[in-house]
């Protein structure tokens, strides 16, 4: 992910901001609801089609057409970007279902043809085909995410809501802000923060350098989804993992419901050595832990990976 990276981030301040008071709100409505089973994390990469990953996060001899199999392995979800790209028929979204345990949640990013439309795709005849062919992922769908694109700025927040005004309420969205105007005033957080919630809608918090307005840690629906960009495993992406370990402990403990969490590294071939962390510091006191990926080389004998599913 370039958005937002930099060259230099020793002036950088990684803190994350305190929690908006509006977050308390939304919590407290999951918890009067009932629904305090714990919080569902689930931290995966951004693709399984890695070579380099062979005789690391793969075992060596790994085929390509396995891949997502091994994969489904070591990771509990994915942001899905192929659908960025591409609507998948069937027998796609079938094939992937089918190569990874049933606990798996696929994330997939709408197409470029529907969030890069000026109209969002609402005229055209992406949407539905995108909506069929969410239906085919079933128990595994995870939650979409809309990447608005740099150019859609808060002025065009009513066709954002006639957007999500159409949107199926089966299956889970999450909004990505890029454009500036949107955290320009807390007046216009307070508008898109009422519209998302209005929907359940989450709105996508992304952890990068070069852009802490986005890192807003708004909570607007029973889920988070994080997208964390690290800097080549510099030592404050650890510390930057610490922090959102204690961050969605909280949430856990306030009633959230679920996380997405995704790091991103450069060309993402280091992006398992973050969910390995992540999921190791996690899993020292949380209730539901989480798959640890197994690293094949420093395993004795390329020791298998044990299921949580």
């Amino acid at each position: 992910m370039k958005f937002g990276k930099l060259t230099d981030i020793a002036g950088v301040d990684f803190s994350l901001p305190p929690d908006p008071l509006t977050n308390a709100q939304v919590l407290e409505r999951r918890r009067r609801s009932g629904r305090g089973e714990g919080l569902a994390l689930h931290v995966g990469c951004t693709g399984w089609g890695m070579p380099a990953w062979v005789g690391s996060w793969y075992p060596a001899g790994t085929k390509s057409k396995d891949f997502l199999s091994r994969y489904g392995q070591q990771f509990n979800t994915i942001e899905l970007n192929t659908t960025h790209y591409r609507i998948p028929d069937r027998t796609m979204v079938e094939n992937w279902c089918t190569s990874v345990p049933a606990g798996f949640r696929f994330c997939p990013k709408l197409p470029q043809k529907i969030s890069h439309d000026r109209n969002l795709g609402l005229a055209g005849e992406h949407l539905p085909l995108f909506w069929e062919a969410l239906r085919y992922f079933g128990n595994q769908l995870g939650a979409c995410f809309l990447q608005l694109p740099p150019y859609f700025g808060a002025d065009q927040q009513p066709l954002l809501e006639q957007f999500l005004h159409h949107w199926p309420s089966a299956y889970p969205l999450a909004v990505e802000f890029r454009h500036e105007s949107w955290f320009a005033a807390a007046e216009q957080v307070n508008q898109w923060t009422d519209l998302l919630a209005k929907y359940a809608v989450a709105a996508v918090i992304t952890d990068v350098a070069g852009r802490r307005d986005v890192v807003h840690a708004q909570l607007t629906a029973d889920f988070a989804m994080i997208r964390f960009v690290g800097n080549g495993l510099h030592p404050s992406d650890y510390q930057r993992i610490d922090a959102w370990c204690a961050r969605l402990e909280q949430w856990q403990n306030e009633g959230l419901a679920k996380a997405y969490f995704f790091p991103h590294e450069p060309d993402n071939l280091l992006a398992p050595d973050l969910v390995h962390y992540l999921a190791g510091q996690w899993n020292v006191g949380a209730e539901h832990k989480i798959i640890q990926p197994v690293h094949y080389a420093n395993t004795p004998q390329g020791g298998e990976q044990i299921s949580l599913f």
